[in-house]
């Protein structure tokens, strides 16, 4: 697991400075404690900062080259089944002088170009030069575990992990984009292939970008099927979902360096953390954390619950108020701002484990494969209601006073019945949403006008074509997974641990898993209000019965109870200041009503304060990051 960043010059073929590729890679120094290097060919230049995971001797440091030195990579991720593709390799006549995956990948781009994507299983970004081809390979892993972002300009491109690195580049000229600014408003994130910076796109999940012969080219590799569905009965069903479940976990204990898991207590996790006791002779180191002041979000006590059923060595952080000084530092990590409040116990956690070990699995991706959000179960029971139904319920929502609370019952009724009628697309991005029906009002007109039209759907549009004629689940598993997955679970969950140089792994994400899984019939999945049907069958007796019972709470912050309480004056000194920097975009009266109905309890609009409440400390600290000192601001951290 590393950071990567490069240029090439394919443009103008100016000779890059080596001393620029170093500056870009100390800007994700996080990425990579154990190791940097670079490498510059003319006008090509490649920079790696290395997480050493596996082989950890000198051999394994990059950017590495083939025997040759004809193909050149810098990569970041693990190609779990490098093993079974490094035996298939050498039998083509390929030699090996390491033990790395990274190797590997060269060796198969040698043997089969572009298509070696069709044969990696894991989790990748990498940048590779063809020297006799005169050709860049760009990739990222199938569903965006890894980031990869990228710029062109009159020169040529520009790659790295994160957008930060871009900073150390003269050529780049940092400038919010406009048009992601209104996005992240609707959605809490930036959606592919948007950035928060103009010019800087993300290369999507399941694409490739190639430059040769003087052109760009993106393309997209890969594609999740939910169409043709496998006659399995149950029982085969829950027999082949063990065993794709426990070969995505064994291949994910590959390690050369200390191992771990997150334990929330939900059922994804306990069901990763009791497989890997079943795969591992040494007790799992497990970690979890709790919040202070709010049961309702505390998942704890079910963690511990797990911890003694599995025998881990388990360790649990409690999250106060206070963790919201990390604010600037989520900020700085995430290159923008990012509205999913749950990076603040992600990121502790993450520091906290990474005093253990140095890598985790988790449970991410257990929700989007197997349909573990109440909003899906809502959106098919809203499909059978009846129109004067819906209508009623509606006017009796609005007429009843809203919850103080965003986890009772009622406010989640609530939720429903308001976007009930709304076709499925629309229904789902409504509940999603931070800012949906009042985004007009919230923008300032001339903002408006530069950023229209409002399209709350467009996230969706080249979509549209592959989830026609689906069912309504598949449609919205589809739909989630090149969203919401790729655009804030992922992203949280890798800036969150590579923050802290920690490696995430994620079994349920694994590309055979995933299309099992989504051959499965509907019914395996969702039954009524009951989640994840096939998961709670197949793994039944790894799951404490109050585990299996529990319903989906999330990974949330109690940010309203918190703005209600100790950070009560933080958040009118922030977003009630005269001088705030939202206001040149954003209307300051409704601003100022959202503040005031919070506060004194009129309404619960926690969620959408943390939305402006990092924007407007991103505004705040773009001059920090724009300025020629650019490179002083990881001391932020």
């Amino acid at each position: 697991m590393c950071g990567i960043a490069g240029r090439v010059n394919f443009k103008s073929e100016a000779p890059i400075e080596s001393s620029l590729i170093g500056r870009m890679c100390d800007l994700i120094a996080h990425r990579g404690p154990d190791g940097d290097g670079s490498w510059v060919d003319g006008f090509v230049g490649f920079g790696h900062r290395r997480l050493a995971i596996i082989d950890l001797s000198p051999a394994g440091r990059q950017p590495m080259s083939t025997a040759s030195g004809d193909v050149w990579i810098t990569f970041n991720g693990e190609i779990y089944n490098f093993q079974e593709l490094r035996l298939e390799l050498e039998s083509k006549g390929h030699h090996f002088r390491t033990r790395t995956d990274t190797e590997v990948l060269l060796a198969a781009y040698q043997e089969y170009g572009v298509a070696c994507l069709s044969k990696l299983r894991g989790m990748f970004a990498f940048a590779l030069w063809d020297r006799p081809r005169r050709r860049l390979f760009i990739a990222r892993d199938r569903l965006g575990k890894k980031p990869l972002h990228y710029f062109v300009d009159k020169d040529g491109i520009a790659f790295a992990s994160e957008p930060k690195a871009f900073l150390a580049d003269p050529a780049f000229q940092p400038r919010p984009s406009m048009e992601a600014i209104a996005e992240y408003l609707t959605y809490q994130y930036v959606p592919s292939p948007l950035s928060a910076f103009e010019g800087v796109a993300k290369l999507p999940p399941a694409h490739y970008l190639v430059v040769e012969d003087g052109k760009v080219q993106v393309e997209r590799y890969w594609k999740l099927s939910y169409r043709q569905k496998a006659a399995l009965s149950e029982d085969d069903a829950c027999e082949g979902l063990i065993e794709k479940l426990r070969e995505a976990v064994r291949l994910r204990l590959i390690s050369d360096v200390p191992l771990g898991a997150f334990l929330s207590g939900g059922i994804d996790s306990t069901i990763v953390v009791g497989v890997m006791s079943q795969l591992t002779s040494a007790p799992v180191k497990t970690f979890s954390i709790g919040f202070e002041g709010d049961a309702a979000y505390d998942e704890t006590a079910y963690a511990r619950m797990a911890a003694e059923r599995f025998k881990t060595e388990h360790t649990e952080f409690r999250v106060a108020p206070s963790a919201l000084d990390l604010i600037d530092t989520l900020i700085w990590h995430h290159d923008g701002p990012f509205g999913d409040s749950s990076a603040v116990p992600t990121y502790i956690v993450s520091k906290l484990a990474r005093e253990h070990v140095t890598v985790v699995l988790t449970g991410d991706g257990g929700d989007e494969v197997f349909a573990g959000y109440r909003r899906f179960a809502a959106a098919l029971i809203s499909e059978r209601l009846p129109s004067p139904a819906i209508h009623a319920a509606r006017v009796l929502s609005s007429a009843l006073p809203a919850s103080r609370h965003d986890r009772t019952w009622w406010a989640s009724a609530r939720r429903f019945v308001q976007a009930a009628a709304d076709p499925v697309d629309l229904r789902v991005t409504r509940w999603m949403a931070s800012f949906f029906d009042d985004l007009d009002a919230l923008l300032q007109p001339e903002f408006r006008a530069r950023v229209a039209p409002l399209d709350k759907l467009a996230y969706l549009a080249r979509e549209q074509d592959r989830m026609r004629g689906l069912s309504t689940l598949s449609r919205l598993l589809h739909a989630n997974f090149v969203s919401y997955l790729p655009d804030d679970l992922l992203v949280k969950t890798d800036r969150c641990t590579m923050a802290n140089s920690l490696e995430a792994r994620s079994p349920f994400l694994d590309r055979e898993l995933i299309e099992f899984v989504a051959r499965l019939p509907d019914d395996l999945k969702l039954r009524g209000q009951h989640t994840k049907v096939i998961l709670r069958e197949a793994f039944a007796d790894l799951l404490p019965p109050a585990i299996n019972r529990r319903g989906k709470m999330g990974f949330g912050v109690p940010v309203g109870a918190w703005f209600r309480g100790q950070l009560r004056d933080y958040v009118r000194d922030l977003l009630l200041a005269p001088n705030a920097r939202y206001r040149d975009m954003l209307s300051g009266s409704f601003v100022e009503n959202l503040v005031n109905d919070h506060l004194s309890g009129k309404r619960h609009v926690g969620p959408q304060l943390w939305t402006l409440i990092c924007f407007e400390e991103w505004l705040r600290l773009l001059p920090a990051w724009t300025s020629p000192s650019a490179q002083a601001v990881p001391a932020l951290r």
